[in-house]
């Protein structure tokens, strides 16, 4: 009887053990896609900001290219 009861104790502890194991798996789990997450989140701002920069490239030439086409047509009515 007295052993019954040991060896119930033990798989009592080895399933407690193993619960345990299983919730700081979820847990490291949880951070790793957290960490992922935040790694998205960084990209899509990387890219939101190459996005402005080349837009704001293409109005600065686009200034430019105006500014040639008028001294052209300054040069042209001279």
């Amino acid at each position: 009887e007295r052993e019954r009861e040991g060896g119930r104790e033990r798989d009592r502890e080895r399933a407690s053990e193993r619960a345990k194991e299983r919730k700081r798996e979820r847990g490291r789990e949880t951070e790793r896609e957290r960490k992922r997450q935040k790694e998205r989140e960084g990209e899509r701002e990387r890219e939101r900001e190459q996005a402005k920069e080349i837009k704001r490239e293409r109005e600065r030439e686009s200034k430019r290219e105006q500014k040639r086409e008028r001294a052209r047509a300054i040069m042209q009515a001279r």
